[in-house]
């Protein structure tokens, strides 16, 4: 059993996915940063000085102005502004590892040779071969 979990556990695959999840989680919190830090700032002067993590809807309660923290403990609240934050968050992390995964797929086309055909068997040799194999027959 112990063989078995070996031959599991350090299969090439599953230690290539053990490095894709622990990059993932770093490369997530970069991303993360990216789009706090420099891009939520930018689309926010764009739009005017919106903060879009403290836009919400409030359904229920005494209406609060402003402070998400605040509706949530006044009533019911859609915080939507979180939302589209992670949306804008996903895009990114979804178009720079479509830019990753490209990179990669022209270093592999680029770094594998052309399979080359067979040089064509001259007639005289193609010739012999036939007639070896006739021979075996008999």
């Amino acid at each position: 059993m112990l063989k078995e979990f070996k031959q599991f556990a350090l299969r090439g695959n599953m230690v290539d996915l053990a490095i894709g999840v622990i990059i993932g989680g770093a490369f997530g919190g970069l991303v993360n940063s990216i789009v706090a830090d420099l891009l939520m700032p930018v689309i926010g002067l764009i739009t005017g000085g919106i903060d879009f993590t403290n836009l919400y809807v409030q359904l229920s309660g005494v209406p609060v102005a402003n402070d998400l923290e605040e509706a949530r403990k006044a009533g019911a609240t859609i915080a939507y502004g979180n939302f589209v934050t992670l949306a804008i968050n996903f895009l990114i992390v979804a178009f720079v590892l479509f830019l990753v995964v490209k990179v990669m797929n022209r270093m592999k086309t680029e770094s594998e040779p052309a399979v080359e055909a067979p040089p064509e068997v001259p007639a005289d040799i193609a010739l012999l071969a036939e007639i070896r194999d006739l021979l075996k027959k008999e």
